[in-house]
């Protein structure tokens, strides 16, 4: 059994990395004051830009950035895991990764994740986003072992591919991380139903820090950075979108007891898809 806080910190983070650093160590120390042993950002903690030009001339490569950094001090500092969302980092071709950090209580980088699915979608109020133009995406998820829970990594989009939470579970998660920036738009529409999703079909838990509000360079992120039990039980709910921190206790007991309950990752076949078509057309598998 592992019971230990977690706590996953809102942000609006705005065009310039400093102020968003500095808003990222107080809440970080906020956290840490209330108990929180692992520690969680949202998506683009470092900086939230459009304007990719103005973007590049502020990142950094993974070395150099002062997100990490300061990330890296302050895990030391406090002895807790720090999980940076993730923040854009520089690739030395002219393209950006969408880049997650963990550190661990000694300040020592555990891994990094790259956002695997790129947000390139056009929605109803005119907003179109081309995540893939600027971004180059992961290859590869990542589970974690922080000690207290097997941690399973992702970013924002990420959350609407229950396949690769489903691989973290079979790989022995007990904790997945969906950090985010999710439009308003869709956010009302989707984001606690995915998020309480994700936890309920992998009996796992969630924990979900995100961006809210209205930024500088014009988008508006849902906030509401959520901690969701194995059962689909929403157990913090940061409620708004305005900066702040969510923390709740994480009983890993309760994992087990959610998938001994609904033994699917157990139950789980390998199958093939049929297509049946108009009478006198015939059937055929699909390729």
């Amino acid at each position: 059994m592992a019971r230990f806080k977690v706590a996953a910190l809102q942000m609006r983070s705005g065009t310039d990395p400093e102020p968003n650093i500095a808003a990222f160590e107080a809440l970080v120390r906020e956290a840490a004051a209330a108990g929180a042993v692992y520690v969680q950002s949202p998506e683009m903690s470092g900086a939230i830009q459009r304007d990719r030009k103005a973007l590049h001339a502020v990142l950094r490569g993974q070395d150099e950035d002062g997100l990490a950094r300061t990330a890296a001090r302050l895990a030391r500092e406090l002895a807790i895991h720090v999980h940076i969302g993730s923040t854009a980092i520089a690739t030395g071709d002219g393209k950006i990764a969408n880049r997650a950090f963990l550190f661990d209580p000694e300040g020592r980088l555990v891994t990094t994740y790259d956002k695997i699915h790129m947000f390139d979608v056009d929605l109803d109020n005119g907003e179109s986003w081309r995540e893939s133009a600027a971004y180059t995406p992961g290859t590869e998820t990542v589970v974690a072992d922080i000690g207290q829970a097997m941690t399973g990594l992702s970013v924002c989009y990420d959350l609407r591919f229950p396949q690769l939470f489903r691989a973290q579970a079979m790989a022995g998660a007990q904790m997945l991380t969906v950090p985010a920036a999710f439009t308003r738009q869709t956010g009302e529409a989707h984001w606690h139903a995915l998020l309480r999703a994700r936890a309920i079909e992998n009996g796992a838990w969630v924990i979900a820090a995100a961006q809210g509000g209205t930024h500088e360079d014009g988008r508006e992120t849902y906030g509401h950075s959520l901690i969701v039990d194995p059962w689909g039980r929403v157990v913090a709910d940061k409620g708004d979108a305005e900066p702040g921190v969510v923390v709740a206790e994480i009983d890993t007991d309760a994992v087990g007891a959610a998938r001994a309950k609904i033994p699917n990752l157990k139950n789980a076949r390998q199958f093939s898809v049929r297509i049946a078509q108009a009478a006198g057309s015939g059937e055929r598998a699909a390729s």
